[in-house]
């Protein structure tokens, strides 16, 4: 039977329902098939409809019975207030990166690439064969694996220099994307109440973890170029820190790269003091006008703790990154993520290894670097036209985003609000500052589903700017 069929048997029943006392039984679903004339399996999802909605119970070997309606009343939880004790973080809604909008607006506010910029047949073609393997069916080792903990060791030996030890297979610890692992490496490596010192502005979910493990962040100033060694040395010396995490490639939000000599100052001055560099690469992939230089192919010693993910690069979906420590930190870290989640799919991490090692893959890298060079350099120059107050303090050589300056005294949170009353929704700059912003930003994904809609986003934003100015 139809679709027709099913909706006029739950609407007889519904009607039925509604004159029954609670706990009256259904009747039979053969006494069903025969009143309405209907097959069993139109009977049944009609059945199966009806106690979705809540209106009827099953018990097996019982029958179906009219479902007791459910008192609503206000529930407490003020005893969970005494129980929980007082925030260990600041409370926030969910990052402006990670929010869900409607389909009709302009979106430059997410952290994610476009699907047409990813290798989508690759993804589906793997998952297909991964899905016909055994890791379908098994548990995967703890650190992850070992194809994959190969892949990614590979990758960084092959740009470490002769005379550093380059890392191995043994050092790779799989995760579940890279957040999961700054919150291990947090937790391990510093502890709570423990001082970390973090480029400001930096990662909002870097921020986010560090206080959920009780981290005390010791902000370093950063800009298009990084920060100043000088700086740093100083933060360590003051502190006493034994952590310093930063993004020295593309970083996240501002798109700054630092120079070969900053990396080396940074890196001398965290031996001197026997800390950890936490180097979070999550934009290797996503290079345009340069190359990645990750400091970890010149630490042979354990200081530098290095994160790669491929969530932005292969799949949202396949939310597979890795850690590469050394020595004792690697145990501790591996420690802490069997304890959060024992190990990472199998499957997804097949699947992940199998498109990396895919000859299109590099084909596929290739190819990116024009595409999200043209959507940088179009919406760079619809703001020049359309924005021209927003300052942008670099044109960065690669990841997904703009980070762009308003006019001093500009209200940036109300520019975002006004902005997403006129159907474009850009990110309030000051979630990415470990401390107060040092001004009024926004960060722009030049990425997204809407780069056909630039224009019209830098009109929006222009306009909003000058009504603020009015």
């Amino acid at each position: 039977m139809n679709n027709d069929s099913t909706e006029r048997i739950v609407v007889a029943i519904t009607a039925w329902i509604a004159a029954a006392p609670p706990g009256a039984r259904v009747p039979s679903n053969r006494a069903l098939t025969a009143e309405f004339g209907a097959s069993p399996v139109t009977v049944q999802n009609a059945m199966r409809q009806l106690a979705g909605r809540g209106l009827v119970e099953s018990r097996p070997g019982v029958g179906t019975f009219v479902r007791a309606a459910r008192i609503n009343r206000a529930v407490d939880y003020g005893w969970q207030t005494a129980a929980l004790g007082a925030l260990p973080w600041r409370p926030g809604a969910l990052s402006a990166a990670q929010r869900s909008v409607a389909p009709d607006t302009i979106a430059l506010h997410s952290g994610y690439p476009a699907r047409e910029l990813l290798p989508e047949r690759l993804v589906r073609a793997a998952l297909a064969r991964a899905a016909r393997t055994d890791v379908a069916m098994t548990r995967s080792p703890a650190a992850g694996a070992p194809g994959l903990q190969a892949w990614f060791a590979a990758e960084l030996a092959a740009v470490t220099p002769p005379g550093v030890t380059p890392a191995t297979a043994r050092d790779v610890i799989v995760i579940a994307g890279s957040q999961s692992g700054l919150s291990s490496i947090f937790r391990a490596l510093v502890g709570p109440g423990q001082p970390m010192l973090i480029e400001s502005p930096s990662y909002w979910g870097a921020i986010l973890a560090a206080e959920q493990a009780g981290v005390t962040l010791v902000p370093v100033p950063t800009g298009p170029t990084g920060p100043d060694p000088d700086a740093v040395e100083r933060a360590f010396q003051d502190t006493g820190a034994r952590a310093f995490y930063a993004q020295p490639t593309f970083a996240n939000p501002s798109g700054g790269q630092w120079p070969e000599e900053t990396g080396l100052a940074v890196l001398e001055s965290v031996r001197r003091h026997g800390a950890f560099l936490i180097e979070d690469d999550w934009a290797h992939d996503l290079a345009i006008d340069t190359e990645p230089r990750p400091l970890a192919a010149l630490d042979g010693d354990g200081h530098v703790i290095y994160l790669r993910s491929l969530t932005k690069s292969v799949s949202p979906s396949l939310r597979v990154a890795a850690v590469i420590a050394r020595g004792p930190a690697r145990d501790r870290i591996l420690a802490d993520r069997s304890a959060e989640s024992m190990y990472i799919s199998g499957l997804l991490q097949a699947a992940t290894l199998d498109v990396v090692t895919q000859p299109g893959w590099r084909t596929h890298l290739r190819g990116l670097r024009p595409r999200l060079r043209a959507r940088r350099d179009r919406l760079v120059a619809s703001l020049a036209e359309h924005a021209p107050t927003v300052h942008l303090g670099l044109v960065p050589a690669g990841g997904l985003n703009l980070w762009g300056r308003l006019p001093d005294g500009t209200d940036a949170a109300q520019v975002v609000r006004s902005c997403e009353s006129r159907g474009l929704i850009i990110a309030d700059g000051a979630e990415w500052f470990p401390a107060e912003p040092a001004g009024s930003f926004i960060r722009l994904n030049y990425s997204g589903e809407d780069a056909d809609r630039f224009e019209e986003a830098a009109r929006i934003l222009g306009e909003v700017l000058a009504d603020e100015r009015a």
